[in-house]
């Protein structure tokens, strides 16, 4: 934990390699200072056909945080906005780029180390 999940259309992976797009989201987070560094876990899912932005095939990067609870809205504001900088300095012609923060329950939360 953390997880982050990038959605984007496969195209955008001509721009940047799918590495350097994950190691991005890892040290943005990482540079937050809110989590371990070998907690947290990026992964990517392209998009290649199957997808509408705004009613037609625009390229586009959503990423989908995972935290666990107990953070500020401070603290995720500026976890996607660290992020969504530098995704879009990465792709800046890319008009889509967008981040949301969700927190993940303790009381609800298990993994097999807790078993």
């Amino acid at each position: 934990m953390p997880h982050f999940v990038i959605d984007c259309s496969q195209s955008i992976l001509e721009i940047e390699s799918p590495k350097d797009m994950l190691q991005a989201v890892h040290e943005e987070a990482n540079a937050t200072g809110l989590f371990e560094e070998g907690d947290i876990k990026v992964r990517l899912n392209p998009y290649n056909k199957d997808y509408l932005v705004g009613g037609k095939q625009e390229n586009f990067i959503h990423v989908f945080a995972d935290i666990m609870e107990g953070r500020n809205q401070e603290q995720k504001a500026n976890l996607s906005q660290r992020i969504v900088k530098r995704l879009k300095s990465m792709f800046s012609e890319v008009t889509f780029i967008a981040m949301n923060v969700n927190d993940f329950e303790k009381a609800t939360y298990c993994n097999k180390n807790m078993i």
